[in-house]
C-alpha cells in the first residue's frame, strides 16, 4: 500500500495540529500503514502573484522553477492514496503559508476550464480521499471553521479530490490541552486505524478484480 500522506499545515513545530496527525499516523501503523508526516513549513512556496500565466496552455505557474517546492507537494499530493490536512485555525481562518501554498493551485482551476491535458476528453479518476482535522484555541464560534472548509473544498476539486470525514477540535490552544484529552487523543488514533483498514480493503479489492 502507497504511503498515506499527512500534511502539517502549521508554522509552528510541535503545535496542537502536529499533534492531530501524529496520533492520526500512530493509529494506522497500528493497523499495517505507513504514514508520511510532511511539514509544508519546511517547504519553499513563493506566493501567487495574480499573474494569470497559468490561464493558458500549458496551464503551467511562471513561480515553478528555481528553488519553488509547490510542484514537489502537489506531486506528492497526487501521488498519495489518502491525504490527512492537518492545520489549526488563526482568525477564522488556515494559517497564512498553507493559504499561500492553496493560492498555488489556481493552475489546476485553469486547466480544467479550458479541459486541456492528459485527461483531455477523458472520464475523471476516482475522487481522492481527504481527511482534516483542524484545531482552534477558541472553544466557541458557530462559524469557526466554516471559512477553511469552505477554502479546502474549492483546494481540493479541480485536483479530483474531496474531503470525506473531518475532525474539528476546539479549546486546544497548546499541546498540552490536547494531551490532557485522552478520549480526543484515542479517537484520533481510531480514526487512523479505520482508515488504514479501509485502504486495505480497497487495495484487496482491486487485486481481485
Amino acid at each position: 500500500m502507497n504511503q498515506i500522506l499527512a500534511l502539517l499545515c502549521s508554522p509552528r513545530p510541535g503545535g496542537v495540529s502536529d499533534g492531530l496527525a501524529r496520533l492520526f499516523a500512530e493509529g494506522a501503523a497500528e493497523a499495517g500503514a505507513e504514514v508520511r508526516l510532511e511539514p509544508l513549513r519546511r517547504y519553499r512556496i513563493a506566493p501567487c502573484i495574480g499573474c494569470g500565466a497559468c490561464s493558458r496552455p500549458p496551464h503551467a505557474c511562471v513561480l515553478a522553477r528555481g528553488d519553488d517546492q509547490a510542484e514537489e507537494l502537489f506531486a506528492l499530493f497526487q501521488a498519495a492514496p489518502l491525504v490527512l490536512l492537518a492545520a489549526p485555525i488563526y482568525f477564522y481562518a488556515l494559517p497564512a503559508f498553507f493559504k499561500g501554498f492553496i493560492d498555488r493551485s489556481q493552475r489546476f482551476w485553469a486547466a480544467r476550464a479550458h479541459d486541456h491535458g492528459p485527461r483531455a476528453g477523458l472520464p475523471r479518476p476516482p475522487v481522492k480521499p481527504v481527511l482534516a482535522a483542524l484545531s482552534a484555541g477558541r472553544p466557541r464560534g458557530g462559524q469557526l471553521f466554516t471559512g477553511a472548509l469552505l477554502t479546502l473544498k474549492y483546494f481540493l476539486a479541480p485536483q479530483d479530490a474531496r474531503i470525506q470525514e473531518k475532525r474539528l477540535l476546539r479549546g486546544l490552544d497548546r499541546p498540552e490541552d490536547l494531551s490532557a484529552r485522552p478520549a480526543v487523543c484515542d479517537a484520533l488514533r481510531a480514526w487512523g486505524r479505520h482508515w488504514a483498514q479501509r485502504l486495505e480493503a480497497r487495495a484487496d479489492d482491486r487485486q481481485g478484480t
